[in-house]
This record gives structure tokens, sequence and C-alpha cells, in this order.
């Protein structure tokens, strides 16, 4: 079954999800071998086990858009999937998702998650969402201003906000205000309850 999407939509969302995806492989190449323990503003994880959330996440794509459910997927990528080799086990997660989301008509394919079902380019808009908010807690890990990409905040801002209930999901913290004149990371990094100021000094 297929949800058509709307002219420009595949580009826009492969662009994205592929920009999103470079930035945490620039910043887990940069993790020395020192920081993998440290802590980041997402209080859940440690350095090591937000690129393994990710990873575990991103590895989900290709599968779901084989046509695997959450079912038949099992335990795959549970626990660490990390193993040696992070900024390898990255950036194949990405480039498996990306050729998948390039076959022709993927994005419109409806896939089975552990939540329910969801198209599969909106399914990768969610993920590029939450994945530039933890690269950005990822470079506040590393010491990092944590400026996001050109386009990146306003682009996963535009996804959180269609949610209701955003740290309902089990995503994220619940919302902070935002500063007056906030631009789009200062927004978004409010809707998903981040402290702009965080540095691991602080805690």
């Amino acid at each position: 079954m297929e949800c058509p999407h709307p002219s420009g939509f595949h580009a826009e969302v492969r662009s994205q999800y592929a920009a999103a995806g470079a930035e945490v492989a620039r910043l887990v190449r940069a993790v020395p071998d020192d920081r993998w323990t440290a802590p980041t503003p997402c209080q859940a994880w440690d350095v090591r086990g937000l690129v393994n959330h990710l990873a575990a996440q991103h590895l989900w794509v290709c599968q779901a858009v084989a046509g695997y459910t959450p079912e038949e997927i099992g335990h795959r990528f549970e626990g660490d999937v990390l193993g040696l080799n992070p900024a390898g086990v990255w950036e194949m997660a990405v480039s498996s998702a990306i050729r998948a989301l390039y076959r022709p008509g993927a994005p419109d394919l409806l896939v089975h998650l552990p939540y329910g079902v969801r198209d599969a380019g909106g399914y990768a808009r969610e993920l590029t969402a939450e994945t530039v908010v933890h690269a950005w807690d990822l470079a506040r890990a590393l010491g990092e201003s944590g400026r996001m990409p050109r386009g990146a905040a306003p682009y996963a801002l535009a996804e959180f906000q269609g949610y209701r209930n955003l740290a309902g999901t089990g995503m994220f913290d619940p919302p902070r205000v935002a500063p007056p004149g906030a631009d789009a990371q200062e927004e978004l990094l409010a809707l998903t309850g981040r402290d702009p100021h965080w540095s691991a000094e602080r805690i």
C-alpha cells in the first residue's frame, strides 16, 4: 500500500535525512576515546548510549521499507549495536537507510513500526527531526556550540510542531519556554525540553 506525497517531498526528505546523518557522522568521528561515557543533555544516555540509540533506530529504516514487521525484526537492534566501530556502524546504518529511501516510490510506502503503520517518508521525516535534536545533544556533550546546520532546525521544528504531546512520546523532556524573539533552533530546543546553555561542566 502507498500514501502518495506532494511533488518535491521525496527529494526534500531524502536530502534532510542525509544531511542529519552526515552531521552525526561528523560528530561521532570526533569523539575522543575518553568521552564515550561523558554525559549528554539527554539524561537517559551518555555519549555512547546516545549514539547507540540513534544507530539502532536508523538500522530499522531499510528493514521497515523492505516490508518487515516489528515482530519479524524482533530484538535484532536491541542492546549494543555499535561494537568496536561506532563510526562505521553509524555510517552503515544511514547509508543503508538512504539506499532504501531511494528505491522508486519508497517514501510513499506504508511501513510497520512499533507504534503502528506510517508512510516511510513521514517515518524518515520523524527520524530526521529526532536526529537533528540528538546531534545537538552530542555536539554539546563534546563541548561544541551546538549550532545546527543551516535548514536543520526549521525542518525539525515543522515536524515536531505537528505532535499534540511530544513529551508524551517518551522521546523528549517536557517543553520549556522559548525566549522572546526565539529563532527556529531556540524554539526547537524549548519544544524538546533542552536547556540551550547546557554543559557537562554544570552537572
